[in-house]
């Protein structure tokens, strides 16, 4: 069995704005160290443990320099992904030899009310983004991706409201989920007690591991795969259009279509790095 953590931030207990991380680095990542850590411990205590061959973790957020490399020395089959730019963002590395995904430390998708840090890969550049007329979030385009390797997303951990978004009918209401916080306003956040958390982490790292691959469902979208995305400003949408085939709808809204998901997926990311190069003079 292997099994691929993608980690972020802005869902880990004992974070709450942007500026925490700016003027405490080391505190956040020794936040993002601490959950990480009761996710391993539980799976090496699992029944499933001598069953596992590679925990791969693939360090997601900024620049993926969030998790130092000494984390590896927990167990021999630890392996760690860091470093930006690089292909597949969120996922690098991914493939369907993999059992199963977890998705550490996520956070509610762009425009949530009440998300904390609520984003979807970029605060300053996507306003809104949708995969076949469906609101999206991290979560749910890495899932995706996830499915279309016919692998199951098996444990989320993040907010309250990511927890609302992903047990939507038509989004992962299957999956097991740990409540880290819930928002008070973007920038603030009722952070849940450590001992609960972990209390809880090991709880449903155990469910995530309990059945086998092909009993999860899966996550995927089916072709055609229409994207639309609303950037913050007109000149990010005329930077995008440089993309061949991009269909421009309005002042700061685009479309892509696409039959494959995994070039959809770096699609997104091509059009999110080309947004960032408008002037916004």
């Amino acid at each position: 069995m292997k099994i691929y953590i993608s980690l972020d931030m802005e869902g880990i207990p004992g974070t709450f704005n942007w500026n925490q991380e700016k003027e405490n680095r080391q505190q956040v990542k020794a936040l993002m160290a601490a959950h990480l850590q009761t996710v391993v411990e539980t799976i090496k205590d699992s029944r499933q443990n001598h069953l596992i061959d590679e925990i791969l973790i693939a360090d997601s957020h900024s620049n993926g320099d969030n998790i130092d490399y000494s984390f590896t020395a927990l167990d021999e089959r630890i392996n760690l992904i860091s470093g930006n730019p690089r292909p597949y963002y969120m996922m690098p590395a991914f493939s369907e030899e993999y059992d199963r995904v977890f998705l550490i430390g996520y956070h509610a998708g762009t425009g949530a009310l009440k998300g904390n840090m609520d984003h979807s890969y970029s605060n300053r550049r996507i306003h809104k983004i949708w995969l076949n007329g469906k609101r999206m979030n991290e979560a749910l385009i890495n899932a995706a991706y996830a499915g279309y390797h016919n692998v199951p997303v098996t444990l989320v951990t993040g907010d309250k409201t990511l927890s609302e978004e992903l047990m939507a009918p038509d989004a992962m209401p299957w999956v097991s989920y740990v409540t880290t916080k819930e928002a008070i306003a973007k920038f603030a956040a009722k952070n849940y007690s450590s001992l609960v958390v972990r209390e809880k982490t090991v709880e449903e790292v155990q469910k995530a591991l309990s059945k086998e691959k092909n009993q999860y469902p899966l996550y995927k979208f089916e072709p055609p795969i229409t994207l639309k995305i609303e950037f913050i400003s007109t000149s990010m949408a005329d930077v995008a259009c440089l993309m061949p085939h991009v269909k421009r709808l309005d002042g700061r809204t685009i479309e892509y279509a696409e039959n494959e998901y995994s070039v959809m997926f770096e699609a997104i990311m091509a059009l999110v790095t080309l947004a960032s190069t408008a002037d916004l003079a």
